[in-house]
């Protein structure tokens, strides 16, 4: 694979060694990236060393046991951050089962995604808790929340939720998925709800490469950003390995959804460094020299290399280093500290209010585990 491969048309601003070099697709962008500050340059770097440090903590605990999945975010950190980061307080954010950093940038506690995949929890947080940021929970069918973004941008066009030209108070929606769940129907029939709604969603397409073991390749036989031109909404290609490109595309494409202009679409270019889940064996299906050439262009790499060009000192990279292994450790302690649910609260949120079935089943689990000698199964 050679950087040809990589599409010279899209949306860069980074070069693979971290240096400027705005494609030409980027020029729109760079005012956008110039207004950044030193501190929210510094911001993403950080954002994308603690979600690695949480990734492997989270992978090391499932193999010892403590967690029954986990769906590894290495390699995807740039795509997620610079898009999370672009989205304002008021923006609802659908993710799929990887935006660990999307979530947690919005407020979400990690070990709130730790207690999902243990198993302790139906959901993992409430999305309508303020300190969560909008935050809907995740969905581990394929596709599915992009039909429950479509929906809830249809329901901000009802209520009058944006497109009032006020940008402090207008809404929109941004909602992830991959390029294996680019495929499946619900996909397409939320971008014909989107488009005939016109929805202010954008919709970010992580292209990783790797559906599990199917290749892009045999997925399709076009580029998959065409899938979102095809039901036409203006759709853009980003390099998802850097960070500045991705956040310049999602915060233009959100302003201009969010401003009544209808969704939009982002095809972010980038590559799962990991396996699909701790269940997969990427070894299996893809190459070491695909995975050497992808490590070249590694997005913390690459942001680290542009910001110690312009200055930025070995102690701060130090402290970047320590605060994310102290994050990740922490989620260790509070996963080894984490009890069982009681069984209870399986009939918790399953309706939103008081439902006769669920009072049946509440009292047969209690009169079941009563017949027991101690009065438990």
């Amino acid at each position: 694979m050679t950087d040809a491969e990589l599409d010279p048309a899209l949306v860069r601003v980074l070069a693979a060694d971290g240096s400027l070099d705005p494609s030409p697709e980027a020029e729109r962008y760079l005012p956008v990236i110039e207004a950044l500050s030193e501190a929210e340059l510094e911001t993403f770097y950080r954002d994308m060393v603690t979600v690695r440090a949480f990734d492997r903590q989270a992978t090391n605990l499932q193999r010892q046991g403590q967690l029954a999945l986990w769906p590894p975010s290495f390699g995807q950190e740039a795509a997620q951050v610079g898009s999370a980061r672009a989205a304002r307080p008021q923006d609802h954010l659908f993710p799929s089962y990887r935006e660990h950093v999307v979530c947690t940038i919005r407020g979400v506690d990690p070990i709130d995604i730790i207690r999902l995949m243990r198993g302790l929890t139906h959901g993992g947080w409430d999305p309508t808790d303020p300190k969560n940021g909008n935050t809907h929970i995740y969905t581990l069918v394929l596709g599915s929340q992009t039909l429950h973004a479509s929906g809830y941008g249809m329901g901000m066009v009802f209520d009058g939720r944006t497109g009032t030209g006020d940008p402090e108070r207008d809404e929109a929606v941004i909602v992830y998925y991959g390029d294996g769940a680019s495929s499946q129907g619900d996909v397409h029939e939320a971008m014909v709800f989107a488009t005939s709604y016109n929805t202010p969603q954008v919709f970010f397409l992580q292209n990783n490469h790797w559906a599990i073991s199917v290749p892009v390749s045999t997925q399709s036989k076009v580029p998959l950003v065409r899938r979102g031109a095809g039901y036409g909404m203006p759709s853009i290609r980003v390099d998802g390995n850097d960070v500045l490109a991705s956040y310049a595309v999602t915060k233009l494409a959100l302003d201009e959804a969010r401003s009544g202009e209808g969704p939009r679409a982002i095809e972010a270019l980038t590559y799962r460094m990991g396996a699909h889940t701790t269940s997969d064996d990427p070894t299996k299906y893809r190459t070491s020299d695909e995975e050497a050439f992808w490590a070249q262009r590694d997005p913390i790499t690459r942001m680290r290399a542009y910001l110690e060009g312009r200055g930025a000192s070995a102690s701060f990279f130090d402290d970047v280093d320590a605060a994310a292994a102290a994050y990740a450790d922490d989620v260790r302690v509070r996963t080894n500290q984490l009890t069982a649910p009681e069984a209870d609260s399986m009939f918790a949120h399953v309706y939103s209010e008081q439902h006769p079935l669920i009072d049946r089943q509440r009292k047969w689990l209690a009169d079941y585990e009563a017949s027991f000698e101690e009065g438990r199964a």
